[in-house]
């Protein structure tokens, strides 16, 4: 299974995945490219840029994917 397959089956099976979701679970460094390659197989992939607390107390925000009508 492929990184890309990876992250299709992370997403029906879990509903949605971070960047670093994707490095923990599954060694994957760039989710963007690998969702890149899913919307141009066709599926239709929303993202949600969600603010998050960092280990410094710091506010960031991340792009959290998931798959359209899930």
């Amino acid at each position: 299974m492929n990184q890309t397959e990876r992250i299709l089956r992370h997403l029906e099976t879990c509903g949605s995945i971070s960047s670093l979701e994707a490095m923990q679970e599954y060694g994957i460094m760039r989710l963007a490219s690998r969702i890149n390659d899913l919307k141009k197989a066709g599926y239709p992939i929303r993202r949600e840029m969600v603010t998050r607390m960092n280990r410094y107390g710091e506010t960031v925000t991340i792009a959290r994917y998931s798959l359209s009508g899930r």
